[in-house]
């Protein structure tokens, strides 16, 4: 039997959505937002010290650009952000003119390359989508998505793996490793087993899928051919999504959500909607995103 980790809050304060979080590959500084909230978090892992920064829009993701730039991903599409000042400029446009809809997952691929999914604000069926950035080039990659998750990719850049998260269904597609871009069809990886639907996930450096189960209180990994591996029970009922961060990316944490608890399950649950660390009993390989290019 596999011993459980020990969990902690970061103590940063809940988040209605917590989502996207990410450990920035040139400062080592973690990130996350909460999506409903329009705020953003940012925790010092050696100090842990957390900061938090309004926002003036729904935004979900960020990515490193250089030592003075991030990327943010937004219900309006991609701003550059200051690390200095914080403060926001235009980028791309993505859906800008379709109100109805925001940004929710994404993941940096290993050529540096940005996928991106938008979802309705209501969780409306199909009227999502995934796209791929990249030197300021974007391309529609995947239609008709209700809840674009679970955006990840095997060290190597040669897979990639997203989820439409109502169906259960995490699916695997074929990559070119030197733009990110699909090679083939997705096809299913993993079907579901019962525990809630495939949220946001990572891989390691191991190329195993650590993926957070909505509904599901757990942290699932799986291998590279979707064998269950093991599995975590959360204090949380929708856990979001994992990342990895500190020295050698060893440290996992997830973020989790208050949306659609009512106050009984919050009663419950009082961590809902925190940022966790799990302190695993063995080492992690864990693996950090690389930084995105914006040519």
């Amino acid at each position: 039997m596999t011993a459980a980790p020990e969990i902690r809050s970061l103590g940063a304060p809940a988040a209605t959505l917590g989502e996207g979080p990410s450990c920035d590959p040139l400062t080592g500084v973690v990130h996350w937002f909460d999506i409903l909230g329009r705020r953003l978090f940012e925790h010092d892992p050696e100090s842990g010290e957390t900061r938090e920064h309004p926002l003036p829009m729904r935004a979900s993701a960020m990515a490193a650009v250089d030592g003075a730039r991030q990327l943010l991903v937004s219900e309006t599409g991609l701003h550059l952000r200051d690390r200095a000042t914080g403060a926001l400029t235009p980028h791309l446009a993505i859906e800008a003119e379709n109100t109805a809809t925001r940004s929710n997952d994404a993941r940096t691929h290993p050529s540096g390359a940005f996928w991106i999914g938008t979802m309705g604000l209501e969780a409306e069926r199909g009227a999502g989508a995934i796209y791929w950035y990249r030197d300021g080039a974007l391309r529609t990659l995947f239609e008709g998505i209700t809840v674009p998750n679970s955006i990840c990719f095997s060290p190597d850049g040669a897979t990639g793996y997203f989820s439409d998260s109502p169906t259960g269904v995490i699916r695997r597609v074929p990559l070119d490793p030197a733009t990110g871009l699909p090679a083939g069809e997705a096809r299913p990886f993993d079907a579901g087993r019962g525990r809630g639907a495939p949220d946001g996930a990572v891989t390691d450096a191991e190329g195993c899928l650590w993926v957070a189960r909505w509904d599901g209180a757990c942290i699932e990994r799986l291998s590279p051919e979707g064998a269950l591996m093991l599995t975590y029970d959360l204090p949380v009922p929708r856990p979001t999504c994992p990342a990895f961060f500190g020295p050698d990316a060893a440290r996992l944490l997830v973020t989790s959500a208050q949306e659609g608890l009512d106050a009984a399950a919050l009663a419950e649950t009082p961590l809902s909607g925190e940022t966790l660390e799990l302190l695993l009993p063995a080492p992690c390989p864990g693996r950090l995103d690389a930084p995105v290019r914006i040519g």
